[in-house]
């Protein structure tokens, strides 16, 4: 019914052109938005997760604070119980003590986090920017990781020897004091944590804290699923004896997540106005469509068509110009995707956002299912204006003057 040479100097061919251009914007800037949302969550929930663990289990005097205050023994039968769960990808034993690190010209207060010799450090590879993980297998390793922040606020690099003190549980007029050798430096990109978090020897807080060899802060439990973690940490804690707590991740920075779960919320508003864009557009277009075309249809129903062929006709017409839109919107918005992917030409503030350039991530299934959510939403609401070819009465139309 529709070719070019028939259209191309018409009304309708004009309104055709916009509701294109309508469509493939508003898909473009659906793919855009949606995939810049789940890239910044993901990133975020990487970052967060990679130096805190998706699990925590810990003592319920533990819970509030940030450091270990009392000690559990690390046994067996725990071990055990918390492998034995499904989703565990892997957990490793830990301790965090507040302290104070300090060079010849200033100090700065710090976290120390002591992990065993099989913590797995490939978990923080994406983040060291010069030197190496410590090696703690040599008794009570005085290596540690700091900050590239800390590295700058300190001038320290790689190789250099730094004190730290401690304070003292059993004589608080005198600090402990520890001699440590920098081996690598960090990165992360969120403040709170290049602050101040540095990564030390577990036997070096057992020490100061005179624990007893087996006696741990906590348990830093990753998992392979992470919309599974709710489940998983339940499943954890019903097992635990009782003066154990299992706290997931984004119950322990709940406002970092409650921000990041409002990027959903955005995609969601931006999928609607665009789609009532797309569809008032089409409908518009629709309209002039049949305008243009009421002699033809009056002739199709003077010949015995029914109203839903004749408005499958006008339908189909709009499903093929909606198609259009929706490969022109697709083209650009994986373009953007793909360019942003490998050149991060836009950047973020870190001190806000927690990245520097914007992350982006969508899979083949969120863009076929938005796809075909437009398409079908559309098609569905474009039986609307198709109602007033039941209005057109062959006499009408078709008398002759």
């Amino acid at each position: 019914m529709r070719s070019h040479k028939q259209n191309k100097n018409t009304v309708s061919a004009r309104i055709i052109n916009i509701a294109i251009f309508a469509v493939s914007l508003g898909v473009a800037s659906i793919i855009i938005a949606l995939s810049t949302s789940r890239g910044l969550q993901k990133e975020i929930q990487n970052k967060t997760s990679a130096f805190n663990g998706h699990i925590l289990v810990t003592l319920f005097e533990n819970n509030e604070s940030k450091i270990s205050i009392q000690p559990f023994e690390d046994s067996d039968f725990l071990r055990k119980l918390i492998s034995n769960k499904k989703n565990i990808k892997s957990f490793y034993p830990v301790a965090i003590k507040p302290g104070m690190l300090k060079t010849d010209s200033d100090f700065e207060g710090i976290l120390f986090k002591g992990v065993t010799e099989n913590f797995d450090w490939s978990i923080l590879d994406s983040f060291l920017v010069k030197g190496r993980f410590p090696n703690f297998s040599n008794t009570s390793s005085e290596e540690i990781m700091i900050s590239e922040t800390l590295s700058r606020l300190l001038d320290l690099n790689v190789g250099d020897k730094t004190n730290a003190f401690f304070q003292n549980q059993f004589n608080q007029a005198i600090p402990n004091k520890r001699s440590f050798t920098v081996a690598g430096i960090y990165f992360s990109g969120f403040p709170d944590i290049d602050r101040n978090l540095i990564y030390g020897d577990l036997r070096q807080i057992q020490r100061l804290n005179r624990w007893n060899d087996n006696e741990i802060g906590g348990y830093e439990i990753f998992v392979n699923n992470f919309s599974n973690i709710q489940k998983t940490a339940d499943q954890i804690y019903n097992n635990l004896p009782s003066e154990l707590n299992s706290i997931p991740i984004y119950n322990r920075f709940l406002s970092i997540f409650q921000w990041i779960a409002l990027f959903d919320f955005n995609v969601l508003i931006i999928l609607i106005v665009m789609l009532l864009v797309g569809v008032i557009n089409m409908a518009t277009a629709i309209l002039v469509l049949i305008l243009e075309r009421t002699k033809m249809v009056g002739l199709l129903k003077s010949i015995g068509a029914k109203n839903t062929f004749i408005q499958k006709i006008f339908l189909y017409n709009g499903i093929i110009v909606m198609s259009k839109g929706l490969l022109i919107g697709n083209l650009i918005g994986l373009a953007f995707y793909y360019s942003q992917s490998f050149w991060g030409w836009i950047k973020l503030d870190p001190k806000t956002y927690f990245v520097s350039n914007a992350p982006v991530s969508i899979s083949i299934l969120e863009l076929i299912s938005l796809n075909l959510f437009f398409l079908l939403t559309s098609s569905i609401l474009l039986w609307i204006p198709l109602k007033i070819i039941l209005n057109i009465s062959p006499s009408k139309v078709l008398r002759f003057r």
